[in-house]
């Protein structure tokens, strides 16, 4: 990819990620993100058809920043432990206005379904591998339901305006999965 196209797109993605911090989105125009960008509206129209399309590659790159900054290349499992969730809570805390305002945009696919879906492929992928005694209708529920909770942990995390650190919500979060844990090793056991 030619720099100067890379260069634009990484300036228009910051700027849509700084201007929700700023307000809501369905307030923001494209005007606003090419004047955040220093670049035209053609320039934002030449790399992305709208500003749905543009949140929706900003949301994917969060996400992959956020999978890179937290999971280590010798990791296994969804949060085999502590570690990773810490390292997720710490980084969506040190970007907390970035996250609180992607969790909180409406009327469009929003941050939280995506994120959402990508700790629930986690669990999945952990029940997957460590054989846990669930159906594929059951470990769907269960990642669906273990996704949901710390998700909507989150989102109250952010709502209580941060009441903890990081560190204590991954320690009180961590002896929920660890609850959990033991009853799907229960669960491994009956079958």
């Amino acid at each position: 990819m030619d720099r100067r196209v890379k260069k634009n797109q990484t300036a228009i993605m910051n700027a849509l990620m700084h201007l929700i911090a700023e307000k809501e989105f369905d307030k923001i125009t494209i005007n606003d993100i090419a004047e955040r960008a220093d670049v035209n509206r053609g320039t934002v129209y030449s790399h992305y058809a709208d500003k749905y399309d543009l949140l929706d590659k900003c949301i994917e790159n969060q996400l992959i920043h956020l999978v890179e900054m937290c999971y280590s290349a010798d990791a296994t499992g969804p949060f085999p432990t502590k570690t990773p969730l810490l390292r997720t809570i710490q980084e969506i805390e040190k970007n907390a206005l970035l996250y609180k305002a992607l969790l909180s945009i409406k009327d469009v696919p929003s941050f939280r379904v995506h994120l959402s879906r990508m700790v629930s492929k986690q669990f999945m992928a952990y029940m997957t591998e460590y054989n846990v005694g669930l159906d594929d209708l059951g470990q769907s529920i269960f990642a669906q339901f273990m996704s949901s909770a710390i998700v909507g942990v989150i989102e109250w995390w952010f709502a209580q305006s941060m009441p903890c650190s990081a560190e204590e919500l991954t320690e009180r979060l961590w002896s929920l999965l660890e609850m959990n844990r033991i009853i799907l090793a229960g669960s491994a056991d009956r079958v």
